[in-house]
């Protein structure tokens, strides 16, 4: 039996992906210390080990190795930018470490956010970013970019088998709604579903693209199980761009609530636009997008109305 190790298994993400192993019959060990979830996820047939993945020690040898570990919220990373760095750079160490001494495939979920503030749009993985160092954002955008150099001086120096995806605002079932962890999907589910005022940073005008995470969990089990993804950077996600306040006046019309949207202060250095360039990861993969935002929204909609009882 394979055997797989999870770093923020018991995330939106992880959990997810800790099901579709433990379904292919894999050997699941899951390492996470609760600190960005509000409840545990992670299904009873996995190992679970609470503990933050910079202190996690291991003898055993494993297939493969995925860090998902991370803090993705900017409310919640910025609020904690040291405990973000670590678990983007002594995190990564560390789970660099297992897989060589393992001689596993390796799999690092960074993130768009790499890309800053694109000149470039949609934007390919050619593009190096423009992205500001000393910024608030950067403890999270910069560490992640550390993580990818890092990554790639392990498969240069030991030959380490890694892939690396991009993620592009994945959202769906399970995702975390309160105003904290600020998600935007969910929040503004959340606050629609409860007649509150919807809140928008700064004109709405930002776009962003989405991903069902169901599209999601198909793309990077793709990613994993392919030979031909070897040492890969992929973007995973959409290239649909929608509005920040497109999408709110879609949630409102989908929730029929009776919320009116309040604009707050923009986000410092919150990028003006990002979609998702998936030239790559369609020729390599042979994967595309199946759900669209319309019925991914409709999916998230109906789980949190069952969740809070509407």
């Amino acid at each position: 039996m394979s055997k797989m190790l999870i770093s923020g298994g018991n995330g939106f993400l992880g959990s997810y992906l800790c099901e579709k192993a433990l379904d292919n019959d894999f050997e699941v060990t899951v390492v996470d210390n609760l600190s960005t979830s509000k409840e545990r996820q992670v299904p009873k047939e996995a190992t679970f080990v609470k503990k933050p993945i910079e202190k996690f020690n291991t003898n055993t040898r494993f297939d493969f190795v995925i860090h998902l570990a991370a803090r993705p919220s900017p409310e919640d990373y910025i609020k904690n930018p040291l405990s973000t760095i670590d678990s983007n750079d002594i995190g990564t160490r560390n789970m660099l470490e297992i897989a060589r001494k393992s001689g596993a495939t390796f799999m690092y979920t960074s993130t768009s956010e790499v890309y800053g503030d694109p000149k470039i749009l949609p934007i390919p993985e050619t593009y190096f970013g423009y992205v500001n160092p000393n910024g608030i954002r950067s403890c999270y955008d910069e560490s992640k970019r550390f993580s990818e150099a890092l990554i790639k001086a392990y498969e240069r120096q030991y030959g380490l088998d890694v892939r690396i995806q991009r993620p592009f605002n994945v959202y769906g079932p399970r995702i975390r709604e309160d105003g904290f962890y600020g998600r935007v999907i969910p929040r503004f589910i959340d606050q629609a579903l409860r007649n509150k005022s919807i809140t928008v940073h700064g004109d709405g005008k930002q776009t962003r693209s989405f991903l069902y995470v169901s599209d999601w969990v198909d793309a990077t089990w793709k990613f994993l199980m392919n030979n031909r993804a070897k040492g890969k950077v992929l973007n995973i996600g959409n290239y649909r761009e929608i509005s920040i306040l497109e999408l709110a006046e879609l949630i409102i019309n989908k929730t029929s609530s009776r919320s009116k949207i309040v604009h707050l202060q923009s986000r410092e250095e919150d990028p003006k636009r990002r979609a998702a360039d998936i030239t790559q990861v369609r020729k390599i993969l042979k994967w595309e997008p199946k759900i669209s935002l319309d019925r991914g929204l409709e999916y998230t909609i109906n789980w949190l109305k069952e969740k809070k009882n509407l």
